[in-house]
C-alpha cells in the first residue's frame, strides 16, 4: 500500500485535488495498485482552524507519506490584509524547507487542439516541450537576514546560496537532461550578482560528470524574452529560487492557461505534486475550476514517486484525448465549457478503456 497525504488547501484546491484523487483511484483500480489517502490542514485552512499555516499534525502526516498531493493556498482576507502576521505562504515555504524539498520541476508542454487560445502564434508555440528545474529552498525567498530599518524608510532581503544547494539540484537536472535532448540552460545573472556567478562556477564544474550534455547559459533577462519569442529552443532549464518563480509562470501562459500546468517538488525526502495555478477564491465552490493542472500533478506522482511510468502515461494520454474531444473547463472553452467534476469524470472514463498508451 501507498500512503498518500491530500492537502487540498485553500480556495479551489478541495474541487481540483478531489479529481485528481478521482484519477488516482480509477489507475489503482485498473493496474491493481492499493492507494491510502489521508488529509491535513495547510495554508489559510490551517490557521483558520489552528491558527499555524503548517501544523505540526500537517507536518507529521506528509513524513509518513510515500507523496504529497497538493492543491492550492491563499485566502482574500489575508491577501488584502498587509499587517496579517501570519499568511498561508508562510505553510507554504515552511513545508518546502522542513521537508527538504530543494527542487521544483515544471514540465511546459502544449496541446495542438488548444493552439488558438495561446497568447502567442501557432508557429511559435508549435512543439514546445521543455521542462524547469527552479530551485526552491535557497535564496532571496529564505536568506537572512531581512528586515525594515528603524525608521521603517528602507528594508532589505538578502540572497544567500550555498554551493551544496547549487550542486544538488543541478546533478538533477543534468540527469533529466541525459533522458531528453541533452541540452541543458542554466539561467542566472552572473554579469551582476554574485550568487549568480557562483551557479556558474559550480554548475560548470559539474557539467564534466555529464559529457553527453551540452551545457549553455542565459542571462534572466534574455530568458523572459527567449521563453516567448522562441520557447521550442529549450529542453531543460535550471535556475534559481526567485527567477524560476518568475520564469515558470511567465511560461505557463504559452500554453493557454495556468490550469494546465502541473509540477513536482522534490529532494531529501517525500515528494510533493501540485498545479502551479493558485487558490482562485473567486470561483471556488462553483464547479468552474480547471483541474487539469491537478491530475497532471498526479501523473507525476505516480512517475517520480512510484515510479509508475505506464501509468502516469495513461493519465496524460487520456488528459490529450478529453482536450481534443473538447472536454474543457471555460478558461480553454470560452463559448461554455465543461465543470470541473465533468472533466475529471471524462479523464476517469478515458483512463479505463485503457486503450490509450
Amino acid at each position: 500500500m501507498k500512503k498518500i497525504a491530500v492537502l487540498p488547501g485553500d480556495g479551489i484546491g478541495p474541487e481540483v485535488t478531489a479529481q485528481a484523487i478521482k484519477v488516482l483511484q480509477a489507475v489503482a483500480d485498473l493496474y491493481g495498485h492499493d492507494f491510502a489517502f489521508e488529509e491535513g490542514l495547510i495554508g489559510a485552512a490551517a490557521i483558520d482552524a489552528t491558527g499555524n499555516p503548517f501544523p505540526e499534525a500537517t507536518e507529521t502526516l506528509c513524513r509518513q507519506a510515500d507523496a504529497i498531493l497538493f492543491g492550492a493556498i491563499g485566502d482574500p482576507k489575508y491577501d488584502n490584509d498587509p499587517s496579517a502576521k501570519v499568511r498561508p505562504e508562510q505553510g507554504l515555504l515552511r513545508m518546502r524547507k522542513n521537508l527538504g524539498l530543494f527542487a521544483n520541476i515544471r514540465p511546459v508542454t502544449t496541446y495542438e487542439a488548444l493552439a488558438s487560445i495561446s497568447p502567442l502564434k501557432d508557429e511559435i508555440i508549435r512543439g514546445v516541450d521543455f521542462v524547469v528545474f527552479r530551485e526552491l529552498t535557497g535564496g532571496i525567498y529564505f536568506g537572512e537576514p531581512r528586515g525594515r530599518s528603524e525608521d521603517g524608510q528602507s528594508a532589505f532581503d538578502s540572497c544567500v546560496y550555498a554551493g551544496y544547494e547549487i550542486e544538488r539540484i543541478a546533478r538533477l537536472a543534468f540527469a533529466a537532461a541525459q533522458k531528453r535532448s541533452g541540452r541543458l540552460t542554466l539561467v542566472d545573472k552572473a554579469n551582476v550578482l554574485a550568487t549568480s556567478r557562483l551557479w556558474r562556477e559550480k554548475v560548470t564544474a559539474l557539467a564534466a560528470d555529464y559529457p553527453d550534455v551540452t551545457l549553455d547559459f542565459m542571462f534572466v533577462d534574455n530568458a523572459a524574452m527567449q521563453i516567448i519569442q522562441n520557447p521550442a529552443g529549450f529542453d531543460v532549464v535550471l535556475t534559481e529560487n526567485m527567477f524560476g518563480d518568475i520564469l515558470t509562470d511567465e511560461a505557463s501562459v504559452i500554453s493557454g492557461s495556468l490550469g494546465l500546468l502541473p509540477s513536482a517538488s522534490v529532494g531529501s525526502g517525500v515528494g510533493l505534486f501540485e498545479p502551479i495555478h493558485g487558490s482562485y477564491p473567486q470561483v471556488a465552490g462553483q464547479n468552474r475550476a480547471n483541474p487539469v493542472g491537478a491530475i497532471l500533478s498526479a501523473a507525476m506522482l505516480l512517475e517520480y514517486a512510484f515510479d509508475l511510468h505506464q501509468e502516469a502515461a495513461a493519465v496524460r494520454a487520456a488528459v490529450t484525448v478529453a482536450i481534443n474531444q473538447g472536454y474543457s473547463t471555460e478558461d480553454l472553452n470560452k463559448t461554455g465549457g465543461y465543470g470541473t467534476r465533468e472533466v475529471g469524470d471524462k479523464i476517469v472514463e478515458l483512463i479505463k478503456t485503457k486503450e490509450l498508451v
